[in-house]
Order: structure tokens, then C-alpha cells, then sequence
């Protein structure tokens, strides 16, 4: 009765480690490994569904690229305007943090702002060089001719 009780044990010759058959374990109960052939012709299933996939990808990515074209690119820009203002922002503030250089780019910018007015705005004769100078920009940027107004 105490020998049935026991658990019979299995030594692997291999690992030498003992290994616990649980009880009521014959070979009818135990479960069935698929036929090494069947497992084989799925992984070639698989394979040639991968390799079918990737031979069409290019096409596919063309074909969508094709399609959405102009919202592709709107969103490429958007990300990267939104990612450059980011960086500056973040250059600014870092800028902005180091003891008086904020005032001295603030007394810079007001030179400038003050210079700019007396030098182009405030006689009639510079502000049409002004003028003329924004024009021949305009033309060198757009390529093109404008009316005179």
C-alpha cells in the first residue's frame, strides 16, 4: 500500500536531475506532439506569406505614398516646424536664463528698432528706397514680375 502511495521517479541520464512523474500518468492521458511534417509545412506557409509580404511592400508603400501624397507632407512639416520651435524655444530660454544677457539683447534690439526708423522711415525719399529694395526681394524670391502700383 505505501509503495503505491510513492511517486515513482525518473532519472534523466542526460541532466541527472530527477523528474516527478505526477500520478495517473500513462501513456493513453498524455497529449500527442503533431507529426514533425505538419509543423514543417507551416513554418514554409508562414515563410511564404513573409516573403510575399515583403515582396510586395515597396509597391505598397509606393501606392499609399502616391495616394496620400499632399497629407503625408503636410504632416512631415507640421512635425517639423512644431519641432524647430520646440528647439528654439527651448535655445531661448536657455539664453534667457544667463544673468544679463537678456537686457543686453533687449538694449540690442531697441539700437536696432531705433536706428531702423531714422535711417528708412522717416524721410520720403528712404522710404521709397525701402520700397525698391523689398520689391527687387520680392522678385529675386518669386521669380517673377509684379505690377507697379
Amino acid at each position: 500500500m505505501e509503495s503505491e502511495l510513492e511517486q515513482q521517479q525518473y532519472v534523466d541520464a542526460a541532466s541527472q536531475n530527477r523528474i516527478e512523474t505526477p500520478k495517473g500518468s500513462e501513456a493513453r492521458n498524455l497529449p500527442m506532439l503533431p507529426p514533425a511534417s505538419e509543423t514543417e509545412e507551416q513554418w514554409q506557409r508562414i515563410g511564404r506569406q513573409i516573403s510575399t509580404f515583403l515582396a510586395q511592400l515597396p509597391e505598397s508603400i509606393g501606392s499609399f505614398y502616391q495616394e496620400y501624397k499632399l497629407p503625408i507632407i503636410s504632416f512631415a512639416l507640421l512635425v517639423i516646424v512644431v519641432t524647430t520651435l520646440r528647439i528654439f524655444l527651448a535655445v531661448l530660454n536657455a539664453i534667457n536664463g544667463i544673468p544679463l544677457v537678456s537686457q543686453i539683447l533687449q538694449f540690442i534690439g531697441l539700437g536696432y528698432t531705433i536706428w531702423f526708423t531714422f535711417r528708412y522711415l522717416l524721410k520720403d525719399s528712404t522710404r521709397q528706397e525701402l520700397a525698391g529694395e523689398i520689391r527687387l526681394l520680392k522678385k529675386q524670391i518669386l521669380g517673377r514680375q509684379e505690377s507697379e502700383t
